[in-house]
């Protein structure tokens, strides 16, 4: 067969069945989409160069998709790419009009504040609805600088998929975020006297109270001593 493919033709592998001339307008190619693309984003609005919600995701990968043919395939034309930028365009700044006008709409295309920690609590339910792991949670409140949850008033997962962290301005005793395996750490904390929280969620419970009882908050029958900082 004349096209079969040989696993030693590395004039085929690195150049491509292509005229050496189309290298050259490669260069123009490219610099074409790249202005195409900085002003799309920039017709899309502000939030297109912040961090990305569902719409703004779509819009950007759509994009991607769209231009990636005629810039590598010398029997596409750009006008094809041009035509579906302004469609994406259009769209997106549609959607974002709508959103300001119906905030209905946006939680349902942007989705919702999720509270994760309240008031040194996890929010177990809250949890599971995000598809968020009790580990990686602790990772991003360890990662703020919190060695305890008693430390947190409110964390939030943000519609975009992004964390914010509101520290309690009184500390309380609370369940530690340090794992349990870093034992020199966890031994410069104060163990309180008074308290006990689930090891699971945090709730925090006076002494004396029969650990056998199982937590109100998510039902676990796992306490541990609650510990401060300071």
């Amino acid at each position: 067969m004349e096209n079969a493919v040989k696993l030693n033709d590395w004039t085929r592998i690195l150049v491509g069945e292509v005229p050496a001339s189309f290298y050259i307008e490669l260069i123009i190619r490219a610099a074409f989409i790249y202005l195409l693309l900085v002003i799309s984003m920039r017709l899309m609005g502000k939030r297109m160069s912040s961090q990305l919600g569902r719409t703004e995701m779509a819009a950007t990968i759509s994009l991607a998709a769209a231009i990636g043919v005629p810039l590598q395939t010398p029997d596409k034309g750009l006008l094809e790419a041009v035509v579906i930028a302004l469609i994406i365009v259009c769209v997106q700044r549609g959607i974002s009009a709508w959103s300001v006008r119906q905030p209905w709409f946006e939680e349902f295309s942007q989705g919702n504040v999720d509270i994760l920690v309240e008031d040194g609590v996890l929010h177990v339910k809250n949890m599971e609805r995000v598809r968020l792991s009790r580990e990686r949670l602790v990772a991003q409140l360890r990662g703020e600088g919190i060695k305890q949850l008693g430390m947190v008033m409110r964390f939030y997962m943000e519609a975009n998929g992004s964390f914010t962290l509101i520290s309690a301005q009184n500390e309380r005793d609370g369940l530690s975020v340090v794992p349990r395996w870093d034992k020199s750490l966890n031994a410069r904390f104060i163990k309180s006297d008074r308290y006990i929280v689930c090891e699971t969620c945090g709730y925090l419970q006076q002494l004396p109270y029969d650990q056998k009882e199982r937590c109100r908050n998510c039902k676990s029958n796992k306490w541990t001593a609650a510990v401060r900082v300071h």
